[in-house]
């Protein structure tokens, strides 16, 4: 049964921390998601049965997060012919409308009548997402999170959408809740708003890693490390106004005809120095990353994994256990650099953005 989940901000978890050696008790929103995907899992609505993947951390400074999932790469849906950033949605293809019943477990929606602002003279706009099992799963609890599919909207963010990404995050109680968006063009498999959300409990180097200031008034930096890219951070009381800039940000980028990959996870606060061991540790907030990309319409894909949110964000999951056991960091970082632009070009792009930025 189709389970809905109503929340405000007051649902917000704040004091999260990474490596603290008491497991947090789960959320309502985490009770919901494991529960729901759980039972899905049990009753073999899953293209396989996702047991505990081997995992091992690649040595080097980026503490890649490896993992062998060898069915995903053979049993996942083929996908969509993707010919534009901009490719309108298609009735006649897959999309979220067309599913099983079942493989849905829950709709969230943010309730408007509780702490929430809404600016002199509007109503509030109430977005229902629905909640459904992704059937070809990278990781325990793996789901897509689908703004009303009756709408029909494209594989293009839309300010409710990130919204409902940032928001689930700071529901979850667990520092390993991730949530990501890949656009067409960055292998995205079905032109229909989607975004993934899943748990890692294992710490990756995008919620610590040092930041540029570009614009502080809006949030918005440089990831200094290796893979580089935008990032903003938020906390529980700027949700709205971040996720504003973002939009900016990608909407900008489709303009542009840039494809792009977005992760959002819980990090420590931003910062150009080297902190303490303390600060490194607080996941109060909230990152959302973003990497401008090259393009991979009808590419042939990569024989280890593919470049996409996750990869990026420094967790990999391998297609098969030679290259699982055999790859290096630099070999990874090697294959990540094909889908990256060059750096002159993204020196461009950052002016160009800060400079458009500026100016809304």
């Amino acid at each position: 049964m189709q389970v809905q989940f109503l929340y405000s901000p007051q649902d917000f978890v704040k004091d999260v921390f990474r490596g603290s050696e008491n497991c947090p008790s789960p959320s309502k929103f985490d009770a919901l998601i494991r529960e729901g995907w759980t039972d899905r899992m049990e009753r073999g609505l899953f293209h396989y049965h996702l047991g505990d993947l081997e995992t091992r951390i690649l040595p080097g400074p980026n503490g890649y997060v490896a993992q062998l999932n060898i069915q995903r790469g053979i049993k996942r849906r083929k996908p969509q012919e993707i010919l534009s950033i901009q490719q309108e949605f298609n009735p006649s293809h897959f999309n979220f409308n067309k599913i099983k019943a079942d493989e849905i477990f829950c709709e969230m929606m943010k309730d408007a009548g509780r702490g929430i602002h809404v600016p002199d003279g509007q109503l509030p706009q109430p977005c229902k997402i629905v909640v459904l099992i992704n059937v070809s799963p990278l990781e325990f609890g793996h789901c897509l999170f689908v703004p009303d599919p009756s709408f029909c909207l494209p594989q293009i963010l839309t300010r409710a959408a990130v919204q409902a990404g940032i928001d689930s995050v700071l529901l979850s109680s667990s520092p390993g809740f991730r949530v990501g968006f890949n656009s067409l063009g960055a292998f995205a498999s079905v032109n229909h708003l989607h975004l993934h959300g899943y748990y890692l409990d294992h710490e990756l180097k995008i919620e610590s890693v040092l930041l540029k200031p570009l614009i502080p008034e809006k949030n918005f930096f440089r990831i200094q490390g290796f893979p580089v890219g935008f990032l903003f951070f938020t906390e529980a009381g700027d949700v709205d106004s971040v996720a504003r800039a973002i939009c900016e940000v990608t909407d900008f980028l489709v303009a542009e005809n840039f494809p792009h990959n977005l992760f959002i996870t819980r990090g420590c606060p931003p910062s150009r120095e080297m902190q303490s061991a303390e600060e490194r540790c607080l996941r109060r907030g909230v990152r959302i990353a973003i990497w401008p990309r090259i393009a991979c319409f009808g590419v042939k894909e990569e024989s280890a994994f593919n470049v996409a949110l996750c990869e990026l964000a420094g967790h990999l999951p391998f297609k098969n256990k030679k290259d699982f056991e055999c790859t290096t960091e630099r070999e990874v970082i090697s294959i990540v650099q094909k889908y990256l632009l060059p750096d002159d070009e993204f020196q461009r792009l950052e002016k160009r953005l800060v400079k458009h930025l500026l100016t809304l």
